[in-house]
């Protein structure tokens, strides 16, 4: 099965650069690129990308607004904020409007293909280094809980270990459980939080206190 991707950067030899590495996949397909956010909006709705690969900063509208109009919209492309460490202070911003996860523009070239080919396949790029850091130092106002009412204890700490970028297979071996398991608390905590992916869990967590930075 074929990924189709876009690539929205305004700097034209990142695309082309992203735009070649991503075409020698032969399960990737290119569909589009755009400047600016706006072309960004108009290709994604247009095209409608599985995945879009999505600079932060950009002119005319930077790619968060870009990804909250998607998301306002109902679009069902995954899309993928291309960031670097000095743009730190935008990464909370980009999961609240609703990002899969967070690239590098300086990761390895062989993290693209498998960065399109994970967020395709309905996974989060959740990085600790990048995420869980960068969350808690913006989110320290918030108000800590301890825990959300609507979940059991179980469900509490299986979303804890969610939000320091744990996958399903590493808690159930953090807790001794069957890894088809904890996919049924991870269902059934999203339902109860009302989050669509991991990205978001992870920002909800941080939100009501599940977890702090050590």
């Amino acid at each position: 099965m074929t990924i189709t991707v876009l690539v929205a950067d305004d700097q034209e030899m990142v695309r082309a650069g992203f735009g070649a590495l991503l075409r020698a996949e032969p399960d990737i397909e290119v569909i589009g690129e755009a400047a600016d956010g706006a072309a960004a909006i108009e290709q994604c709705v247009r095209l409608a990308p599985d995945v879009a690969l999505m600079d932060i900063r950009m002119p005319v509208l930077d790619g968060i607004a870009a990804l909250r109009e998607l998301t306002a919209r109902g679009s069902t492309t995954r899309v993928v904020m291309l960031t670097t460490f000095d743009l730190d202070e935008y990464v909370y911003d980009a999961l609240r409007a609703g990002a899969s996860g967070f690239l590098l523009k300086h990761s390895p070239p062989g993290q693209l293909a498998t960065a399109v080919r994970t967020v395709a396949a309905g996974d989060t790029l959740l990085a600790p280094s990048i995420t869980t850091r960068l969350i808690a130092s913006y989110v320290r106002h918030a108000a800590p809980r301890g825990t959300i009412e609507a979940l059991t204890p179980r469900e509490n700490e299986v979303l804890a270990l969610i939000a320091r970028g744990l996958s399903n297979a590493a808690i159930a071996g953090r807790l001794f459980l069957a890894e088809q398991t904890i996919k049924t608390h991870v269902s059934r905590i999203f339902t109860k939080i009302a989050v669509r992916d991991r990205a978001q869990a992870v920002v909800y967590a941080y939100e009501h206190g599940i977890i702090t930075q050590q």
